[in-house]
């Protein structure tokens, strides 16, 4: 039976995951097993993962490479520095919770998670100390605004990589996703973080010595790291409402054009003009790709294992199972996604594995493959616990104990995915 067969792959995977053998491979083995389980010959179980990777990594490389060494121009130029520091000049010491939070969301979009992370928690720290406010008063919103922009904006991984799979447009997809980001990040942050008011965390001395070097001006800093924002949503907008769009703004709109360009001009301001040489230049570059290399593999992966799933004939298999389910698609995929979540850990992982599984529900059911996109996405952030390295990353950085892990970072998360969902509901009833 293709769902037993799909279900045992999904148990490979967790058991390869538990040992602690990595995404890639552990992934690439489950597929195996759902192909050979299905009845497919090893060649063409082979031929099938090959063809997904390759397929998948066509749609995307582009994109998340961009995004990738924009991340790191916005970085090490202090462009990401300043803006922190401007919005919590702008805020003040008692709206402090709500500038962190509006800080990770505009420092989210170009960064990674990781990177994001890094950078923002020394300010986390000196703000909560400074200013006297408890710790998770000003982490939790930090960490909530980058969580949402890593699980519902492009060119973040996952949701380029889901929306790769489900063929949605990544301008909508971008757009969509801004609308479910927003309130999500508010409920989960500034919100919750009173909450947590109580909790007592001691943080021991860090190091939080300035910046080295001059950093960009602050007009300059915000024009690189929002320039893909808006020259993507200006792009959406001028679709939606005109009948014709001239040629060139909407292929500025693009992704890929849209980081592109502000690459180019992070490259000239940040760099060239401070006389940094070419070969500086590109060390930076190569090293950002090599920071993403592992995680394009499993993006990589996860298109293979999605690609064995059609080859096999599960996806026709659930179409017909499915066929007469009333059952909201975009709430199956939540669930399954976060079922997936919880036994596996990765969010990026789950994401992928769910998608393969519900791109049937998708294509039959009519259900904006945006929204599915985005529900995905939700779904895969969903109770992370002690199988997530986030949680760990979270744990140790605040130096809370499990008990309060569980009660901030693990809440914090189940609220964003909670929310993303009710949200993705709600922008179903209106499109």
């Amino acid at each position: 039976m293709p769902l037993l067969n799909v279900f045992a792959g999904i148990l490979v995977l967790l058991g390869l995951i538990l040992l602690r053998v990595k995404s890639i491979y552990a992934l690439l083995v489950a597929a195996m097993a759902v192909g050979l389980l299905q009845g497919l010959a090893p060649l063409h179980t082979l031929q099938s993962i090959g063809g997904g990777m390759v397929e998948t990594l066509k749609t995307i490389a582009v994109v998340l490479c961009l995004g990738a060494m924009l991340g790191k121009m916005i970085e090490v130029s202090g462009a990401a520095h300043q803006v922190i520091l401007t919005f919590i000049g702008w805020f003040g010491k008692e709206n402090l919770h709500w500038a962190v939070m509006l800080t990770g969301l505009v420092v989210g979009v170009p960064l990674f998670y990781n990177a994001g992370f890094v950078i923002l928690i020394p300010l986390v720290f000196s703000i909560a100390s400074l200013a006297g406010v408890p710790i998770l008063r000003v982490g939790i919103p930090m960490a909530a605004s980058l969580s949402v922009t890593h699980g519902f904006l492009p060119p973040h991984p996952a949701p380029t990589a889901i929306a790769a799979i489900f063929q949605a447009d990544l301008n909508r997809t971008f757009f969509y996703g801004l609308l479910v980001t927003v309130p999500a990040a508010i409920l989960a942050g500034p919100l919750f973080s009173k909450a947590l008011q109580h909790v007592k965390v001691s943080i021991g001395k860090r190091d939080e010595s300035p910046r080295q070097g001059v950093m960009p001006s602050v007009g300059l800093s915000f024009l690189i790291v929002l320039l893909p924002v808006a020259l993507i949503a200006i792009s959406g907008v001028a679709t939606y409402l005109l009948p014709s769009v001239p040629l060139l703004m909407s292929t500025v709109g693009t992704p890929a054009a849209a980081l592109a360009f502000a690459l180019l001009l992070a490259i000239y301001f940040f760099e060239l003009r401070h006389g940094t040489r070419i070969l500086a230049i590109g060390r930076k570059l190569f090293l950002s790709i090599k920071e993403i290399t592992l995680i394009l593999l499993v993006i990589a992966a996860g298109g293979g294992f999605k690609q064995v799933l059609i080859d096999s004939g599960v996806g026709e298999y659930i179409k017909i199972v499915t066929a007469n389910i009333t059952f909201s698609p975009l709430v199956m995929a939540w669930c399954i996604t976060a079922l997936l979540r919880v036994s596996l850990g990765s969010a990026t992982v789950a994401g992928l594995t769910a998608s393969g599984i519900v791109l049937p529900l998708a294509t039959d059911s009519g259900a904006a493959p945006e929204l599915m996109v985005l529900a995905v996405g939700a779904g895969s952030l969903f109770f992370s616990h002690v199988n997530d390295t986030g949680f760990w990353m979270f744990k140790e950085y605040f130096n809370l104990s499990l008990k309060q892990t569980f009660l901030s970072w693990t809440l914090m998360e189940s609220i964003v995915s909670v929310v993303g969902l009710a949200v993705v509901l709600m922008l179903d009833k209106l499109i």
